[in-house]
């Protein structure tokens, strides 16, 4: 027998009992549009709020460009941000994961577009996360042409929201990263992290939590401002300075330092009969990774492997313009400087640290 049940008809139920507001959505798009008309550039067309958005290639200022894309997030920094309350910066965290990726094939980031989930929308907090996704988009010369804003009550709870990026940008054929004359003897030059980026944070909570260390309190290592804080140094841009270079030939190969560090990345540009050998007394970490090494008893190739330890992007060189690419980049507020170069690959590894103990010392 079929139980059959009673139907409630003491209320209409709607979208929003289910936690669902499609006002509050459209009230927010419409705030959010003066920050993504200051992302413009040439080859956008139309506002936000359509299906999808429009852009018009032929008005970018390529003759045979290829298309190049990337998407990323921004991983357990999220957490950092909610438990601190600070959520201006973290969409500079999401844009530079993508258009550093961009940059690194010779690609200029032409648009991007966001997703942006939570479990309740709060027009104040997401307006500040928009906010730094702007700021890190006009950092890069690149357009918010559109996104995606989600409440999934059932999946996030209130306070808790992931985002996700998606940027596109353009090449000419001819002038893709990495080319094919790299060679024994180029030089490798690193261009200085602000910090941590965004790669490696559920080691730096792990390290937190067993040290019983709150994301709000001061250490005496870092007494200006709380530690939470300190670890929500947005992501460095380096779209800008890659790109001149690259309009000047100056750069045969670049690499972006994300989760695996210098061990992992910098070979994937490499050839295979070539390694990269890196000066351990030239890398010179942030305060905040020998503090959390100390903290953590981590050994250094753990760090090596998980953290950009100071170096958030390589830059391969010829030697012969090594001293005016180093002038370039700090004429353009970059610190950068030699930290390898190519030999060939006679060991079989695809990267060798010189005196990697030196990499800590004070």
């Amino acid at each position: 027998m079929v139980n059959k049940k009673k139907i409630n008809t003491s209320k209409n139920i709607t979208y929003k009992d289910a936690g669902v507001d499609i006002e509050i959505g459209n009230k927010f798009v419409k705030e959010i549009i003066p920050l993504v008309k200051e992302t413009n550039r040439p080859g956008v067309m139309g506002s936000i709020g359509g299906f999808g958005g429009l852009f018009d290639p032929n008005k970018s200022g390529y003759n045979k460009p290829i298309l190049v894309s990337a998407t990323d997030g921004v991983g357990t920094k999220l957490l950092i941000a909610e438990e601190v309350n600070k959520h201006d910066t973290i969409g500079i965290d999401l844009v530079a994961m993508s258009v550093n990726d961009i940059v690194v094939q010779g690609a200029e980031p032409l648009f991007f577009l966001d997703y942006f989930a939570t479990g309740k929308l709060k027009i104040k907090t997401a307006k500040q996360i928009i906010k730094g996704i702007t700021e890190g988009l006009k950092l890069a010369n690149c357009a918010l042409l559109g996104g995606e804003t989600a409440e999934l009550p059932d999946i996030y709870t209130n306070n808790t929201y992931d985002l996700a990026g998606f940027a596109l940008g353009a090449v000419e054929k001819n002038n893709i990263l990495p080319k094919n004359n790299i060679k024994d003897g180029d030089y490798i030059i690193g261009l200085k992290s602000s910090g941590i980026h965004s790669n490696g944070f559920s080691l730096v909570r792990k390290i937190l939590k067993d040290n019983n260390i709150n994301m709000n309190e001061k250490i005496s290592d870092f007494p200006e401002k709380s530690i939470g804080l300190n670890l929500l140094t947005p992501t460095k841009i380096y779209v800008k300075p890659i790109i001149n270079e690259h309009k000047l030939n100056n750069i045969k190969a670049c690499a972006h330092i994300t989760g695996g560090g210098l061990i992992d990345n910098l070979p994937r540009v490499i050839p295979h009969n070539l390694t990269s050998v890196i000066f351990g007394d030239k890398i010179i970490p942030n305060d905040i990774f020998k503090w959390l090494k100390n903290m953590g008893n981590i050994k250094s190739r753990e760090m090596l492997k998980t953290f950009n330890c100071g170096i958030g992007m390589c830059v391969i060189v010829d030697p012969n313009k090594a001293d005016q690419v180093l002038k370039n980049f700090n004429t353009q507020n970059e610190e950068a400087y030699i930290i390898g170069k190519l030999e060939k690959n006679l060991k079989n590894k695809n990267i060798i640290i010189e005196d990697e103990n030196k990499i800590w010392n004070d």
